[in-house]
């Protein structure tokens, strides 16, 4: 895997986990962390997502644009898919702990 191609992968990862926070923390109004927290949260999520996507299978979806000399359909939809739901998902896990905190 080229390095130019880590690099677009992982800034696709951090644009869709804080679209994936922002869009979480609007429909989960309870875990909302407010525009600023919601975009944190899903970038860090957003890059854990998208890595542990490429993980999970093996790179087999990165490789497939690599071997066409660039990334192609399949894989940016999967790194917009991995750190979308990243990024919501601990979003909503910071919100949670923040809601748990202020309740005490």
């Amino acid at each position: 895997m080229e390095l130019s191609m880590d690099w677009t992968q992982l800034i696709i990862g951090l644009v869709s986990g804080a679209a994936g926070g922002n869009i979480a923390g609007s429909i989960l109004s309870k875990f909302n962390l407010g525009p600023v927290g919601n975009s944190i949260a899903g970038i860090v999520g957003g890059a854990i997502g998208s890595r542990l996507l490429a993980a999970l299978t093996g790179g087999a979806v990165a490789g497939a644009g690599a071997a066409a000399g660039g990334m192609d359909l399949t894989s940016i939809i999967s790194n917009v898919g991995g750190g979308g739901v990243g990024g919501a998902i601990l979003m909503v896990i910071v919100g949670l702990v923040k809601s748990k905190m202020a309740a005490k």
